[in-house]
């Protein structure tokens, strides 16, 4: 690499400094292959929210990626950049960012403190953190003593990889210091580097910077008392910094010095699943089979008819044995084989089962789920497809009220450190993005209630602000009405899409073989105690984490209440032997009576049950799966064939048996496979 005409930004936030950057991964990407700069750090605010994604896309895109972090030192809220060289490094810096947020006091800011510095450094590459930095705040303070000092503290921690961070961005702070920061460089032998701190892609992003700024704050644009960058944090081109700093060209070449001794590369890897322990020193394969055999035998007895031919299961289960051998995941089986039935043992209602893993025979003997998969016709490739390897996922519905209580028991099964939510990340969307900026601009409540209205608002498939204009010729119309609504309406497009803040996966929880800051960084939620992962949904997996999934269902404990209420009457009733052809429960139905049924309560549903007038559970599994966009269009035709007022088409008189029961139309995805 040419070093002439290079620059590498060093200190940049990309859009999981919450609420603060506004720049996307892509685009990072996007502005590095644009300005032909061959690597970039991602420096987050106090997290590694990013870093996986940050590593995947940059190394897709042929740029560099480099990890680090801004982190706040002490309570004095001082900054630092770290950037990890190595595997070492990495590990170091996901330990640093996850002890800040596990182990600080949730009250005050996280922070990292000088001891974990002085044991966590190796592998790792410092900046003073400029303006921000100890040493540029005492420096700001004419503390001349207490900077050198905390200077040759860092120099002792970092040996030989420390950097004295300067910073032009035209305040009057940054050129105060920076004699100083010169003189102290220079006098201990300190390398110089050069960096731009970026909060957006573009100079033009300023002004809708600044109102994000807001937003995050709670204040408004006219406020002079409230934090602000200035024009000047943008991504710059090497041109543009090698200018900046033409009279210190050395602090611009070390940018390329710190990016060549920079060399890790965080890549995804296979899933890693705790080992489960077995019974006299049984590998899992033997446990799976064990445990699989008496579970089948137990189900057999007590919900097959006596006189039913038991080998069809007994085949079954052979062939997926096999198969969950051969792709090397009886582990899992048994993980949620075990907190399930720990919960079924402690009275914590658990639901039948539903998504594929309905159609496995082990996860039925096993009591993972409780329906028979052979009695619906369910296939177990849905589940497991050896062509199509990916991770086995269990949707498991557990009592709102009891769920805790199952996680606090995998914590206490597999260790504290080794189990975690998954985040999640609240973005900035249309309708919500154009009321903030419309408060932040301070313009009248009615006319941004007015646009707000006027962009669809749809949950399940969220439309963007651009969708919205190109579909709306009267939304268009109001920007050129007003020319406040012009500046709102261009705010607010450059700011959509934008992290908000982080929260946690409502069901979403990880298991790991060893303690998880050494695969994942982790981060507290604030309104719990437990650790939750920095990656979400997306990267966990990648990341080396197996995910499960804990649903929280008020079914489950609406049912359990049921089933206590009629034992206090001195009735005992076992849920899994409800008659599933009860008339009076098809009648109640028929008549549209099914709120607080699970699936069937909403408005639409009820109306469609009185038409179809369901008179066997096959019409209802039917139902809940043709009621979602797209299948609804057939729910008519499905009406009409039960009435005998259509005759049934099945296509081909081979495909008769699959399409009997739903009378011609092709439902499930079992009988397309």
């Amino acid at each position: 690499m040419s070093i002439e005409n290079t620059f590498i930004h060093l200190h940049t936030h990309s859009a999981y400094s919450l609420a603060e950057g506004a720049i996307g991964i892509k685009d990072l990407v996007g502005l590095c292959q644009d300005y032909k700069m061959p690597a970039v750090a991602v420096t987050d605010t106090g997290n590694l929210f990013g870093a996986l994604e940050f590593a995947m896309a940059a190394a897709k895109g042929g740029v560099q990626p480099i990890i680090g972090a801004q982190v706040r030192l002490g309570l004095e809220g001082h900054q630092l950049v770290l950037l990890a060289q190595n595997e070492k490094g990495w590990l170091n810096l996901s330990r640093l960012v996850s002890d800040s947020h596990l182990e600080g006091d949730p009250a005050q800011l996280t922070h990292t403190t000088w001891e974990k510095l002085t044991a966590l450094n190796e592998g790792i590459i410092c900046l003073t953190g400029g303006l921000c930095g100890p040493v540029g705040q005492y420096l700001l303070h004419n503390q001349q003593k207490e900077a050198e000092a905390v200077l040759k503290k860092l120099i002792k921690i970092f040996k030989g990889r420390l950097y004295v961070e300067l910073q032009r961005h035209v305040l009057r702070e940054e050129e105060a210091i920076e004699e100083g920061l010169l003189d102290l460089a220079y006098k201990h032998d300190v390398p110089l580097v050069a960096t731009n701190d970026c909060f957006f892609g573009s100079r033009d992003m300023h002004e809708a910077h600044d109102a994000l700024l807001c937003i995050a704050a709670g204040r408004y644009i006219t406020e002079d008392d409230r934090r602000r960058e200035t024009p000047e944090h943008y991504f710059k081109s090497a041109e543009e910094m090698r200018a900046l700093f033409s009279d210190l060209p050395e602090a611009v070449d070390n940018t390329i010095v710190v990016a060549q001794r920079c060399s890790f590369l965080l890549k995804p890897i296979n899933p890693i699943l705790p080992k489960f322990s077995t019974k006299d020193s049984r590998t899992e394969v033997e446990e799976l089979r064990a445990q699989a055999e008496e579970g089948l035998k137990w189900r057999l007895e007590r919900f097959v008819a006596a006189d039913a031919d038991k080998k069809p299961y007994r085949d079954r289960m052979e062939y997926e044995l096999a198969m969950i051998g051969k792709m090397g995941f009886p582990g899992y089986f048994l993980i949620v084989s075990d907190f399930i039935k720990w919960a079924k043992d402690h009275n914590i209602p658990v639901g039948p089962g539903r998504g594929s893993g309905a159609g496995s025979v082990v996860a039925w003997a096993l009591k993972i789920t409780d329906l028979d998969p052979l009695r619906f016709g369910l296939l177990f490739e849905r589940f497991l497809n050896p062509e199509r390897v990916s991770m086995p996922d269990f949707d498991i519905d557990f009592c709102q009220e009891r769920r805790d209580e199952v996680i606090k028991y995998v914590q206490q099964r597999y260790g504290h450190d080794r189990v975690a939510q998954i985040i999640t990340f609240g973005k900035l969307q249309a309708r919500n993005t154009v009321r903030d900026v419309g408060r932040v601009l301070q313009l009248p409540y009615g006319q941004v209630d007015r646009i707000a209205k006027m962009i669809p608002n749809n949950p399940a498939n969220p439309v963007t602000l651009e969708e919205a204009l190109e579909a709306d010729a009267d939304l268009r119309a109001e920007i050129s009405k007003e020319e406040t609504t012009e500046k709102l309406i261009s705010i607010a497009l450059k700011l959509e899409g934008l992290c908000r803040h982080a929260s946690t996966h409502a069901a979403g929880m990880v298991i790991g073989d060893r303690p998880l800051y050494e695969l994942v960084p982790l981060y507290r939620d604030p309104r719990s105690d437990m650790p939750v992962t920095q990656f979400n949904m997306k990267y966990v997996e990648p990341a080396g984490l197996v995910k499960f999934d804990f649903l929280g269902l008020k079914t489950m404990t609406a049912i359990q209440k049921t089933v206590d209420l009629i034992k206090d009457r001195g009735r005992n009733i076992n849920i899994l032997h409800i008659p599933l052809d009860d008339e009076k429960t098809f009648q109640m139905l028929t008549r549209g009576e099914a709120t607080g049924v699970f699936q069937l309560e909403s408005s639409g549903m009820r109306d469609v049950l009185r038409k179809l007038k369901p008179n066997r559970f096959e019409d209802i599994i039917a139902l809940v799966a043709l009621y979602r966009p797209g299948p609804m269009d057939n729910i008519p035709r499905y009406i009409e064939t039960k009435d005998g007022k259509a005759q049934p088409d099945y296509m081909h008189p081979k495909l008769k048996p699959m399409l009997e029961e739903t009378y011609g139309i092709m439902i499930y995805q079992e009988q397309v496979m």
